[in-house]
């Protein structure tokens, strides 16, 4: 019998020509329980149905929408669901997710993943649902942004239909391009591209059936619950201001990257900050689906229209770029959406050129730091791959360094491949450990060791054995959250997070799971992910920064200094690889394998 919350089976569905075929692959409850769902779910069935050392962007490389046994649930931000797959961008395992109506709709179409590989003749989409599933040409989507596209199709095919789509990047194949769906992007790692490169323009979903709870009277006692935290002081700051309100913060304390992370901190910070735009320009305040939060901040743009406004596309596109102009960064953070693009990959790839033109690397005496208007010509270069500028930086900036040479890679901005978030590793040291041993690359969702920089808890310029400690609970607590999945704005209303998720858990599936058991779960994923990777050739010299970051101190004012050694990242990259039980090299013992049920 199939525990609560599951259906215990995937869909497989090929492209392949001008029809698809839909082949269920049985999901057993071993795997379930080692793996939950979302992102551990999605890197179990990387494992199974990638062939190794698959091109990302090969017909036979799959692309899994994967949901979790919270889904349809009342449990407050559950309705999310993951996009796993190798990305283009870094040549590893990547994962996004994302919250929207797409996540209900499509585990109740009968199915806890739906995996698309193949590529079909022309651009379309693709239909699925509890009748089974069809491929329809959709050429008049061709070219158009992801919000139009879905319209489009809904249009078509019915409203009760939900739609994730791609945008022109994505259909061009930029490296960096997202799926989106209501307003909302999986965006990191060329998700999009991956699709575009499949000749699907659009996955639409219909829900059919139900998916029954364990525990009916637990699980809606345990919403009531989880719902009334949610109200607390722990989501205070998303309620009121967004996660925009951290750019003044981080600002104070010189982590800011500013101008491809030469410096920390911002002159203009003020012009961009949620206080200063929350008075002048906020028009609304929204929430995802299914979710009690509401940190979605919308404010109105210079000449009409509307914007939501957060953290990383504010640094990515405005300090990191040096851009000071509100409307400027507004009008650039829109045109990432109506192209498809990730706005942290996009404003760190354009950084990077700007710093390249600085040196006489880059012959584009137009992209100069601070210029909103060049900002807003590099991007429409990008997604339309423009030959010479936007064909170079459509490719992230590790391959573009790749091609300009003379040492640029030294000062890109990525670690594997993947573009720096909005956090400065010399003056958050555990942070600087979570981005370099992360899977995805240099990411802030899966390894979330900033929060122990900023407690004050440890000292975040002298990194050490406490940093370690941090930045693997961060990365294992990440590792159960985005499985199950829940938002990691809940993260704070948890007062122990292990032993409150298994009786969540338990309420759903019935399982007598424990928080022992999931401290096992998180493990089970990180390596798994690793696992993957160095199938894939990843080896212990990825897990690094930038040299940047290694041999240039950052001035943090009245005299003070971080600095981050090579020889001090090593010794933390040591002491993780000797804590999660690898060997120097970063490779696990062959007696932790056969935990992963990955052979088979």
């Amino acid at each position: 019998m199939t525990a609560g919350g599951y259906f215990g089976r995937a869909l497989i569905v090929d492209v392949t020509g001008r029809a698809a075929t839909g082949t269920p692959l049985d999901l057993d409850e071993r795997v379930r329980r080692a793996y939950l769902g979302g992102v551990g779910l999605g890197t179990w069935l990387l494992h199974r149905l990638a062939p190794a050392g698959a091109d990302p962007l090969a017909p036979a490389a799959p692309l899994a929408f994967v949901f979790s046994p919270l889904v349809g649930t009342p449990l407050t931000t559950s309705a999310k669901f993951a996009v796993v797959a190798k990305s283009p961008l870094t040549g590893l395992l990547t994962d996004a997710l994302a919250s929207s109506q797409f996540a209900i709709s499509g585990k109740l179409t009968g199915h806890d993943a739906i995996v698309i590989r193949g590529r079909a003749d022309e651009l379309s989409v693709v239909l699925v649902d509890s009748d089974g599933v069809r491929l329809e040409p959709a050429p008049e989507l061709a070219g158009l942004p992801a919000a139009e596209a879905e319209t489009t199709a809904r249009e078509r095919f019915g409203r009760g239909w939900r739609t994730a789509a791609i945008g022109p990047a994505g259909e061009r194949q930029v490296r960096y391009a997202t799926i989106s769906h209501d307003g909302r992007h999986a965006g990191r790692g060329g998700l999009g591209a991956v699709l575009g490169a499949k000749n699907i323009k659009a996955v639409l979903v219909r829900a059919g059936t139900k998916v029954a709870v364990a525990d009916q009277a637990g699980v809606l006692a345990a919403a009531r619950d989880l719902r009334g935290r949610s109200f607390g002081p722990a989501t205070a700051k998303y309620r009121e201001l967004g996660t925009l309100a951290n750019l003044l913060a981080f600002n104070a304390v010189s982590t800011l990257p500013t101008r491809n992370f030469t410096a920390a901190t911002f002159e203009a910070a003020p012009r961009l900050a949620a206080e200063e735009l929350h008075e002048m320009r906020g028009v609304a305040r929204n929430s995802c689906a299914s979710c009690s939060i509401g940190c979605e901040h919308i404010y109105s743009r210079k000449g009409g229209g509307s914007q939501r406004m957060e953290y990383e596309n504010v640094f990515a596109l405005g300090p990191l770029c040096g851009v000071s102009d509100p409307d400027d960064v507004f009008a650039a953070s829109a045109r990432c959406d109506e192209l498809g693009i990730d706005t942290i990959s996009a404003g760190g790839t354009i950084a990077w050129a700007m710093e390249c033109v600085e040196r006489g690397l880059i012959d584009a005496p137009w992209l100069r730091f601070g210029d909103g208007a060049a900002l807003l010509r590099a991007l429409d270069a990008i997604g339309a791959r423009e030959p010479g500028l936007g064909e170079l930086l459509a490719q992230g900036s590790r391959h573009a360094a790749a091609v300009v040479g003379h040492d640029s890679i030294d000062f890109a901005p990525q670690v594997k491949g993947l573009e720096l978030p909005g956090y400065e590793p010399r003056s958050l040291q555990a942070m600087a450990l979570g981005l370099a041993v992360n899977s995805r690359g240099a990411d802030h969702n899966r390894s979330g060791a900033y929060e122990a920089d900023l407690s004050g808890e440890l000292d975040r310029l002298a990194g050490g054995a406490a940093h370690v400690a941090a930045a693997i609970g961060t990365e294992d607590r990440a590792a159960v959250m985005d499985s199950m999945i829940l938002c990691k704005f809940l993260r704070g209303v948890f007062t122990e997070p292990f032993d409150e998720w298994a009786a969540l858990l338990a309420a759903v599936t019935g399982w007598d799971v424990d928080a022992a058991e999931l401290r096992a779960v998180a493990r089970r994923i990180v390596l798994a992910k690793r696992v993957f990777n160095l199938r894939e050739g990843a080896t212990a010299a990825d897990d690094r920064l930038p040299a940047r970051m290694l041999s240039t101190p950052l001035a943090l004012g009245s005299g003070r200094v971080a600095a981050l050694t090579a020889e001090r990242l090593q010794s933390m990259v040591d002491g993780y690889y000797a804590a999660r039980g690898l060997d120097a090299a970063g490779r696990p013992r062959p007696a932790d394998l056969a935990g992963l049920l990955i052979d088979g």
